[in-house]
């Protein structure tokens, strides 16, 4: 018998259990694969994104790891990425607005039940909101460190513990958990919360087609 790496290993419970997920979502209404690796996922929103003209980017680091803009734009994609550089705050908020009519919008999750529920917390709430209604079609793409075993409060608690402090200090915002790393519950009393807004999809909205690429591979916070 061949010798497996312990990686390759580690690959293919990970891999059982991230199909274990993607027939969840599917009972769920979503549409759901499993993607071996990044470039894998890479070449599936490439596809999915064929006859889209307008693509809405959430601001996901998961997302980020694809390398898609340039690709997408020398198709003849728009790109509406409110995260570009030297954009003004009305330059900003014009295009999350307009991520919410995109042809397909491009974000991720906070955290992913094994059992096919999605949450995600924000903070301005378009990046939620695009998820939801609006766009022609959304790809979630998702990390196998998003997965969580535990239901909706384990979700909340790895949002509490990894995405929310973790993105707080990368946007440099002014909380308690960008200083000390550890969520104080501040939402409600600390002007730059990134903890304003919590979706729970429970079962994919009616009017939003909606894909899942689960990736087998670390991604994103």
């Amino acid at each position: 018998m061949e010798q497996k790496t312990v990686n390759e290993m580690l690959s293919w419970q990970t891999g059982l259990r991230l199909e274990a997920v993607a027939k969840a979502l599917r009972g769920r209404g979503f549409e759901a694969e499993v993607c071996a690796t990044r470039d894998a996922a890479r070449a599936r929103v490439i596809a999915l994104a064929q006859g889209a003209m307008s693509v809405g980017f959430g601001g996901s680091l998961s997302v980020a790891c694809l390398n898609l803009t340039r690709e997408l734009r020398e198709a003849g994609k728009e790109i509406l990425n409110h995260g570009f550089p030297n954009l003004t705050a009305e330059e900003k908020l014009a295009i999350m607005r307009r991520q919410l009519t995109c042809d397909l919008f491009l974000s991720s999750v906070n955290a992913l039940t094994d059992d096919g529920v999605i949450v995600n917390v924000d903070g301005n709430g378009n990046r939620v909101a695009s998820t939801i209604f609006g766009p022609g079609r959304v790809v979630f793409v998702v990390g196998r460190n998003k997965v969580v075993t535990g239901g909706v409060h384990a979700a909340l608690a790895r949002v509490s513990a990894v995405a929310g402090p973790v993105n707080a200090y990368r946007l440099g915002k002014k909380t308690p958990c960008a200083a000390t790393g550890k969520c104080a519950d501040c939402a409600g009393s600390c002007p730059e919360s990134i903890c304003r807004v919590t979706t729970i999809i429970r079962q994919r909205p009616s009017c939003t087609p909606a894909t899942v690429l689960l990736v087998n591979e670390d991604l994103g916070l």
